[in-house]
């Protein structure tokens, strides 16, 4: 809703009550506006939202994984780039990592790269050469992360793999009309021009989606503070501009989770 949202508050005037935001990519579009016209309550960072992220992570390189391995690929011996140092992000690098993956973050923010680094990852300090020298890349930040003039200093036969929707993380159309796309089994789709070409996978859109991106019990979590939103939205004391779920109905949804399923 956030590139529209002026427009719905005004065609339904005195209606809307607000909105709950569950992503970080809106999250960042809300918060980039100049003046929000009503109230947004985020939950897209809150700790209660740690563990689906986490698990979206993992759940992230195992669909890659799968789909590299239908053509015969496997994830050793392949360095990986991972952009975007987030909490996805993150997760992703760490479980490369521990499947022997040699792993290189990049992040536009200095604060995540040292994190990334205190964390024994290499950081690009050139992202251009880590673009050319990854032969997978995985794209978490939320935003464009690989614009058109990119993929063309992808290594060949690199495989592209994102954790949101091709229209967040990808520049599809910034692609030269050069580039010829061809499916190449099951949700993967090679690019391909003279002397370069590449694979994308599940046509930029989130990979884990393809097998389930079940992360269990602990979407209740998020899904019980999306409600713990809707209540406060609803008791109408809020005024335009981003909120946050208080940090009591946190702990109480936490231990109200806790005694359901730590049993």
């Amino acid at each position: 809703f956030a590139p529209t949202i002026d427009a719905v508050c005004e065609r339904f005037s005195g209606r809307i009550l607000g909105v709950v935001e569950d992503t970080e990519n809106g999250h960042k579009r809300y918060a980039c506006a100049e003046k929000l016209p009503c109230p947004v309550v985020s939950v897209a960072r809150s700790p209660l939202k740690d563990p689906e992220d986490f698990l979206v992570g993992q759940s992230v390189v195992f669909s890659t994984e799968a789909l590299m391995r239908s053509r015969g690929d496997i994830l050793h011996g392949r360095p990986a780039l991972v952009i975007g140092f987030g909490k996805l992000g993150s997760s992703i690098a760490r479980l490369l990592h521990a499947k022997g993956v040699q792993v290189t973050v990049h992040d536009v923010d200095p604060v995540r790269r040292t994190q990334a680094l205190s964390q024994g990852f290499t950081v690009a300090r050139d992202r251009d050469a880590a673009l050319h020298g990854a032969g997978l890349i995985l794209c978490a930040t939320g935003a464009v992360s690989l614009r058109g003039e990119d993929f063309s200093a992808l290594r060949n036969g690199a495989y592209v793999a994102t954790v949101t929707s091709s229209e967040d993380e990808l520049d599809l159309a910034g692609l030269p009309d050069v580039y010829q796309r061809t499916p190449n089994g099951d949700h993967i789709t090679r690019y391909q021009t003279t002397g370069h070409y590449f694979y994308l996978l599940n046509g930029g859109n989130a990979v884990n989606f393809l097998h389930g991106a079940s992360v269990g019990p602990f979407i209740y979590l998020v899904q019980a503070e999306i409600l713990a939103g809707v209540r406060n939205l609803a008791r109408g004391d809020l005024g335009p501009g981003m909120h946050e779920v208080d940090a009591a109905d946190r702990a109480t949804i936490a231990g109200t989770w806790l005694n359901y399923f730590n049993r």
